[in-house]
Formats: C-alpha cells, sequence, structure tokens
C-alpha cells in the first residue's frame, strides 16, 4: 500500500483565537490614536478636505469630501463600521491636532490575521515622527495586547510611497493580485505586505521601532540621527 502520509504545516501554539480590537485610545510619545467619533469631523476636514489636498485622496476607495457634511457621514459610517478606526493626533509642535486617521480592517480573530488600512496621512503628518510612532502602537497592539500572528499592509500597487512605507516599517512584499479592484471605475493591481509575530517579538522590529522612536535619536532641530532601516537591520544581525 502507497504511503500516503503528507506533509502539513506545523501546530499552532498559544491560544485558538486572538482577541477583537476594542475602541480604546492607544497613546505614544508624539501622538495619540482615538477611536474615531464624528466630533472630529471639523478638525479632520481642515486637513484632508480642502480642495488642495485632493491628491491624497487618489488611491483611496473614496473621491475627496465635497464638504464638512460629506465627511461627516462618512465619519459616521466609519465609526460603527465592523474595521475598528482611530483618529491620528499630533500631541505637540506646529501639527498639533487631529491629522489624520487609520484602522484595522480584514480582522480575522479565528485565523490571527489583521490589516493595518484606511491609512489617511494629511500633509501635516506624512514623513513624521508621529506616522511612523502609529503604526507602531497598532503593530504593539496587534501583536502583543490582542495576540495576532500575522499584519498585513496593502496598497494599491501604482502607490509607491505606500510601498516604500511599508517596506520601511519592516513588512515583507508577498505579491501582487492583479487586477484585484476596480476602483473609481480604473484598474487597481495590489500590492500586499506583512509582518509576523515572530518578526516582531524574536526578529527585533519592536525593538529596532522603540530605538528608532527614542529621543536620544533626535537632535535638537527633531531630525532623526540613525534611520530605521539602520536599526531594524542591526536587530536582525543579533537574531
Amino acid at each position: 500500500m502507497a504511503n500516503t502520509r503528507r506533509m502539513l504545516g506545523a501546530l499552532v501554539s498559544g491560544a485558538t483565537h486572538a482577541l477583537s480590537p476594542s475602541r480604546v485610545t492607544l497613546q505614544g510619545k508624539a501622538v495619540a490614536l482615538e477611536p474615531l467619533e464624528e466630533s472630529h469631523t471639523e478638525a479632520l476636514y481642515q486637513h484632508i478636505g480642502s480642495a488642495e489636498n485632493g491628491w491624497i485622496w487618489d488611491y483611496m476607495f473614496h473621491d475627496p469630501p465635497t464638504d464638512v457634511e460629506q465627511l461627516r457621514s462618512r465619519v459616521a459610517t466609519w465609526a460603527k463600521s465592523e474595521d475598528t478606526f482611530w483618529t491620528i493626533r499630533v500631541k505637540t509642535g506646529p501639527t498639533q491636532g487631529i491629522v489624520g486617521y487609520i484602522s484595522f480592517l480584514h480582522i480575522e480573530p479565528e485565523h490571527r490575521t489583521i490589516e493595518i488600512g484606511h491609512v489617511m496621512y494629511s500633509p501635516a503628518l506624512q514623513r513624521t515622527t508621529a506616522a511612523t510612532e502609529a503604526v507602531y502602537l497598532l503593530a504593539r497592539y496587534a501583536f502583543r495586547d490582542l495576540g495576532y500572528r500575522r499584519l498585513e499592509w496593502k496598497c494599491n500597487n501604482l502607490n509607491e510611497p505606500s510601498k516604500k512605507a511599508a517596506t520601511r516599517y519592516g513588512f515583507v512584499f508577498e505579491g501582487l493580485f492583479r487586477q484585484h479592484y476596480i476602483v473609481k471605475g480604473r484598474n487597481r493591481d495590489t500590492a500586499w505586505f506583512a509582518m509576523l509575530d515572530s518578526e516582531w517579538v524574536d526578529g527585533g522590529l519592536e525593538k529596532a521601532f522603540e530605538q528608532w522612536l527614542d529621543a536620544s535619536n533626535f537632535d535638537e532641530n527633531g531630525q532623526q540621527k540613525k534611520r530605521l532601516e539602520e536599526f531594524r537591520a542591526a536587530e536582525s544581525n543579533q537574531t
């Protein structure tokens, strides 16, 4: 009789299911992630709703809001959706206040998989310490507090800044879903990235973020001394 035994995946240790994210405030040094509320609409609109900021919606599923009330309607829907939305509040500096939003989506506690998405970084937030810390807070929450094994990042394959950000944060490119969506009448190929709990904890990603975010890594003008990629490389060499 032929041997019918086949290769099987490794047994997964730990809790069977991860926890679902809650509407809690996540506090960082430079930024606070606050559960999205309708009361945040006016502050958000100042940074993401004006005509001059229309370009930041190019790769989003929605067109720019035409006025505050249209954004308010969207915010009301997002605040009640199965996805978990946060506003991004910068604590100090010239851009202090609510300057964007971000969320968890495709939340699968049974498989311990979750995605960071709906990333709306206004020009005031882009390429700032606060932007990086927002991702750190969500990754730490997903892996440390909720027990997820896999954290995903997906974007339009034409969105080069998003792809570069994913790579900088330590997400690994996993492939391209061709003709994945039709968005605003146009084709969208989706680039897939992910990081794993083992990479976050044992692979040094968490420690690299914390070293980069430490006050000692910034000069008196707030400029970084070492790049996040340098800390990641150093931690990777130690594992």
